[in-house]
C-alpha cells in the first residue's frame, strides 16, 4: 500500500506542478505537507474552503492536486473531444475540399490579377532580365510563405482545429498560465478537450520558458498586445481584401472597353461589394458550394491560359525557378527592386487566410487542395504572365488581362469578377471566427453571432461586423481608387498579421512541441527576417494614402485592449469585494431575511466567493429565494467543452442554507443555443447528480470508518485510488459540511454534522437526507425560477490619473453600453428576470 502512496504521489506531484498548479490554492506546499506526514506516520490533511483558507476543518487528502467538489464531475472524464472533421466519409472530405476553394484560397487565388501590374509600376521593366528577377521573386515567395511556412508548418499549430492568433494564444495559455483574467480553477485542467502535453523534466528549455511567462506580468502582457495587435491587423485585413480584389478585377473593363472611365469603374466596383456583402448571411457551407465550381474554373483558367502564353511566347522563363536571377534583379533596380518588394508580397495574400479560416474545413482538407491544385495553377499562371511581358513590355499596368487570348477575354473576365468577389469572402470570414475568438477570450465587446451550420459550428456570421466592413470597405474604394497605394495598404495588413502569427508559433514551438532548438531558430530566422524585409518596404511608401489602415488597425487594437483592461479591472474588484463566508453564518441560514419558495439563479463573473452583489440583493429585497445558485459562465482557453463536463458544482455554505455555486463552462468554439428552459434542466438535473456524488462519496467514506479497526489503526494508510489515479485517504469525511458552535442559526444541522464527522455517534440515515434534498430541489423548481443579474459597472476614483478616468468612465462605459447586453446573451425571459446594479470606484 506505501508503495502505491508513492507511486500516486509521484505522478500527481508531476501534475501538480506543470498542469494544474493554482497559487491560490497551494498546491505543492499541500503535497509536500502530504508527504512529510506519510514520511513521520502523522495523520495527512488538507483544508478545503470556498473563501480563504481560515478555516481548519480536515476535509479532503490526496497526493496530487486539491481536489473539491468543482472537481468531483472531471475525475470521471469521458474520451478526448474529437474534431468535427474526425469521422467524416470520404465524400465528405471531398466535398469539403471543394468549398475551400471559394472560401480559403480566394484571397491568394486572384493575386494574379495586379501582383506583377503594382510590381512593374515601382520597378519598371528595362530589359528581359528585370522580368525573369520580378519572377524569380513571385515564385520563391509563393514557396517559402504559403508553402513551407502556412502549409507545411502552422496549419499544424492549430487548436484542435481551430486557426488564428487568438486559436494560438489560447493553446499558450493552456500550456502557461499566460492569462491577465484570475478566474483560473485547477478543474479547468481536467477538461478532456485540454489534452495537455506535460513539459517532459529532460527538455528544460520548455520548463524554464514556461515558468519565465508564468512569473513575468510584462511577459503576459507583452504576449497579449502581439496577440491583438495580430487580430486588429487581420480585421483591417477584412477591409482592404474586398477593396483590392474587386477594384483590380473590375479594372479589366479597361482593357476590353476603351471607353470606359476611372469613376465608372469605381461605381461598378461599389455595387459589386455590396452585392458581396449581402450574401454573406447565407453561410459558408452554400456559399461554398455555389462558388466551388467557379473558383475551381478560375484555377483551371489560370492554368491553361499560362501554358498558352508559355507556348506562344517565351517558355525561358522557366529559368526563373534559379534563384541567381533575384540578385541580378536586385544589382540592376536597387532601390526601385526594393520598392517592388511591397508589390511581391501581394502574391502572397491570404496566406493568412488559409490558418485563420481552419475552422470551417480540416487541415488536410486545405493541405491538399493548396499543394495539389491552387499552387500548380499559380506557378503556371505567373509563368505565363512573364513570357507574355518577354514580347510585350509595354503593357505591364494590365498584364495579366493583356496576356489573355483575344476570344477568351469576356469569358476569362466574367470569371476572374467572380473570382474576385469568392476572394474577398476569404478574409471577411476570418474575421469573424478571430472576433468570435476574441470575444470568448474577453479581447472584444459581445456582439450577436449567428451559426449558419448545424454540423460545422465554427461557420459563422456576424451582421455588425460585416455591415462595418462593407462600409470601410466603401470608403477605401472612393477614397483611395489608386491600385498602388490599395495594394501597399495590403501589405501592411498581411504582414503584421503574418509577423504575429510567426512569434506566437515560434512559442508553440519551444513550450508545447519541444523541437530542437536549431528548427526553431532556423524558423524565426528565415520567416521572421523575410517578413521584416518586406514590411520595411511597405512602410517606407505610407505616405501614400495607405496609412489609412494603419489608423484603423490602431484604432480595433485600442478597442480590444480598452475592452480586455477594463474587464480584467472589474473582475479583480469584484475579488476584492466578495463577501465574507463568516458573514454569511452570523446571518443564519434564513440570511436575515425570509426565504420565499423558488430557485434564484444568480449571474455573476466570480469563479469563486460569494459576490458582493449577492450582499446588495438582501439588502435591497425583502425576501431570498429557498436555493440560491450562484451561476458563472465561463470560457475556458479550449475550442469545446463536452456537455459532461458542462456544469461544476460546490456548497457554498452548510447544507441547511441551500446555496450552491454553479461554473457553466464553454469553450471559445461552443454554440449557447439553449433556451432558458432547457438550460435550467440542464443545471437542475447536473445538480442533483452532483448531489447524488456527494451522498455516495460520504456513504464509501462511511464504509471505510467501520472497517478501519480490522485493517490498521492508523488512519492516514486507508486510502481511495480515484479514477483518475489520484490517491485519497479515506480518515476524515470528503466533503462534510462547516460547524459553528457559536452560531444558533446551525442548530437545525448540527445532528447531520455530528452524525458524519463523529462515526461513534448516532448512525445517520444517508438515504433519507439525500431524498430529502431531492425533494426539496424539486418543490423549488415547482415554485419557479428567477434570474438574478447583478449588473456590475467601474468608475474611475477622483484622485485617479487622467488617462485611466479618460479610459473607463468614457471609452469602456461607451463599449459596455453598446456591446450586446446579458440578458439577450443568456436568453433571460424578461418575466423571471430581476436586476440589481452596482457600482465599483477602481
Amino acid at each position: 500500500m506505501a508503495e502505491e502512496i508513492n507511486r500516486g504521489s509521484s505522478m500527481e506531484s508531476t501534475e501538480s506542478r506543470w498542469v494544474i498548479q493554482d497559487d491560490d490554492d497551494d498546491d505543492d506546499s499541500d503535497l509536500e505537507n502530504f508527504v512529510a506526514d506519510l514520511r513521520f506516520g502523522r495523520h495527512p490533511s488538507v483544508v478545503d474552503s470556498e473563501e480563504e483558507e481560515d478555516n481548519a476543518e480536515q476535509r479532503l487528502i490526496r497526493t496530487g492536486p486539491r481536489i473539491d467538489s468543482f472537481d468531483v464531475e472531471a475525475l470521471e472524464v469521458p474520451g478526448a473531444h474529437r474534431s468535427d472533421y474526425e469521422d467524416i466519409s470520404l465524400g465528405k472530405k471531398i466535398v469539403l475540399a471543394f468549398q475551400t476553394l471559394g472560401v480559403v484560397f480566394g484571397d491568394v487565388g486572384t493575386s494574379p490579377l495586379y501582383t506583377f501590374s503594382v510590381m512593374f509600376r515601382k520597378a519598371p521593366i528595362n530589359g528581359n532580365e528585370d522580368i525573369l528577377g520580378a519572377l524569380s521573386l513571385v515564385l520563391y515567395t509563393l514557396i517559402l510563405i504559403p508553402l513551407l511556412k502556412y502549409v507545411l508548418v502552422v496549419l499544424l499549430a492549430n487548436d484542435d482545429g481551430e486557426g488564428g492568433t487568438f486559436a494560438l494564444y489560447s493553446l499558450i495559455c493552456r500550456h502557461a498560465k499566460v492569462s491577465l483574467l484570475p478566474n483560473q480553477l485547477p478543474s479547468d485542467a481536467r477538461i478532456s478537450s485540454f489534452r495537455l502535453k506535460v513539459p517532459s523534466p529532460e527538455l528544460e528549455r520548455s520548463l524554464k520558458i514556461k515558468e519565465r511567462l508564468e512569473n513575468s506580468l510584462t511577459l503576459k502582457k507583452t504576449l497579449l498586445i502581439l496577440v491583438l495587435a495580430g487580430t486588429s491587423m487581420v480585421i483591417a485585413n477584412g477591409v482592404v481584401t474586398p477593396a483590392m480584389s474587386v477594384l483590380s478585377s473590375v479594372g479589366g473593363l479597361k482593357v476590353g472597353v476603351d471607353v470606359i472611365q476611372k469613376d465608372e469603374v469605381v461605381m461598378i466596383s461599389v455595387a459589386c461589394l455590396i452585392i458581396l456583402f449581402s450574401i454573406q448571411k447565407y453561410g459558408t457551407s452554400k456559399v461554398g458550394l455555389a462558388v466551388g465550381p467557379a473558383l475551381f474554373l478560375w484555377f483551371c483558367s489560370l492554368a491553361g491560359i499560362g501554358i498558352y502564353n508559355l507556348v506562344k511566347y517565351d517558355n525561358s522563363v522557366l529559368r526563373a525557378f534559379n534563384p541567381i536571377h533575384i540578385y541580378y534583379f536586385f544589382q540592376r533596380n536597387s532601390t526601385k527592386a526594393w520598392y517592388s518588394l511591397g508589390g511581391c508580397l501581394l502574391s502572397a495574400t491570404g496566406s493568412e487566410a488559409m490558418f485563420a479560416d481552419l475552422c470551417y474545413f480540416s487541415v488536410r482538407s486545405v493541405q491538399l487542395s493548396f499543394v495539389f491544385l491552387v499552387l500548380p495553377c499559380l506557378l503556371l499562371g505567373y509563368l505565363g504572365q512573364a513570357a507574355y511581358l518577354m514580347e510585350n513590355h509595354a503593357d505591364a499596368g494590365q498584364v495579366f488581362f493583356s496576356s489573355v487570348p483575344s476570344g477568351a477575354f469576356w469569358p476569362v473576365f466574367l470569371i476572374a469578377n467572380i473570382a474576385a468577389l469568392i476572394a474577398s469572402r476569404a478574409m471577411t470570414t476570418a474575421t469573424f471566427s478571430c472576433i468570435k475568438q476574441s470575444t470568448a477570450l474577453g479581447c472584444f465587446p459581445r456582439l450577436k453571432i449567428i451559426h449558419t451550420s448545424r454540423k460545422f459550428m465554427g461557420q459563422i456570421y456576424i451582421p455588425v461586423i460585416n455591415w462595418f466592413l462593407l462600409g470601410l470597405s466603401l470608403v477605401l474604394v472612393c477614397t483611395i481608387s489608386s491600385i498602388d497605394e490599395i495594394g501597399n495598404a495590403y501589405g501592411i495588413a498581411e504582414l503584421g498579421v503574418m509577423m504575429m502569427t510567426t512569434i506566437l508559433v515560434t512559442l508553440v514551438m519551444l513550450l508545447i512541441w519541444q523541437i530542437h532548438i536549431i528548427i526553431v531558430l532556423s524558423f524565426v530566422v528565415v520567416f521572421l527576417g523575410l517578413e521584416l524585409t518586406f514590411f520595411s518596404s511597405v512602410l517606407w511608401s505610407v505616405t501614400d494614402g495607405s496609412w489609412i489602415i494603419l489608423v484603423f488597425s490602431i484604432i480595433m487594437f485600442l478597442i480590444m485592449y480598452v475592452w480586455n483592461y477594463g474587464s480584467n479591472l472589474k473582475y479583480e474588484t469584484e475579488v476584492k469585494r466578495k463577501l465574507s463566508s463568516d458573514l454569511m453564518r452570523e446571518l443564519g441560514c434564513n440570511l436575515g431575511t425570509v426565504r420565499a419558495p423558488g430557485i434564484g439563479l444568480l449571474y455573476n463573473e466570480l469563479v469563486k466567493g460569494i459576490p458582493a452583489i449577492f450582499g446588495h440583493f438582501l439588502t435591497t429585497l425583502p425576501a431570498i429565494h429557498s436555493m440560491i445558485i450562484f451561476v458563472s459562465i465561463k470560457y475556458v482557453p479550449v475550442p469545446l467543452v463536452p456537455q459532461s463536463e458542462r456544469f461544476l458544482f460546490r456548497r457554498v455554505c452548510p447544507k441547511s442554507y441551500h446555496i450552491f455555486r454553479c461554473i457553466a463552462r464553454y469553450g471559445y468554439k461552443d454554440v449557447r443555443k439553449e433556451n432558458h428552459q432547457t438550460f435550467e434542466q440542464l443545471l437542475i438535473e447536473s445538480l442533483e447528480k452532483f448531489i447524488r456524488r456527494e451522498a455516495q462519496e460520504r456513504s464509501l467514506e462511511s464504509d471505510g470508518d467501520d472497517d478501519s479497526d480490522s485493517e490498521d489503526e492508523n488512519p492516514g494508510s486507508r486510502v481511495l485510488i480515484g479514477p483518475n489515479g489520484s490517491v485519497y485517504s479515506l480518515g476524515v469525511p470528503l466533503l462534510s459540511d462547516f460547524k459553528d458552535t457559536s452560531n444558533p442559526g446551525l442548530e437545525a444541522s448540527t445532528s447531520e454534522l455530528i452524525s458524519s464527522v463523529f462515526p461513534d455517534s448516532s448512525v445517520f440515515d444517508a438515504e433519507q437526507s439525500l431524498e430529502s434534498e431531492l425533494s426539496f430541489i424539486h418543490k423549488a423548481k415547482e415554485s419557479g425560477v428567477v434570474y438574478l443579474l447583478g449588473h456590475g459597472d467601474i468608475r474611475a476614483r477622483k484622485n485617479s490619473w487622467f488617462i485611466k478616468k479618460l479610459v473607463i468612465n468614457y471609452f469602456y462605459a461607451f463599449l459596455r453600453k453598446n456591446c450586446r447586453r446579458g440578458i439577450t446573451t443568456l436568453s433571460v425571459p424578461h418575466s423571471n428576470l430581476m436586476q440589481v446594479s452596482m457600482t465599483y470606484m477602481v
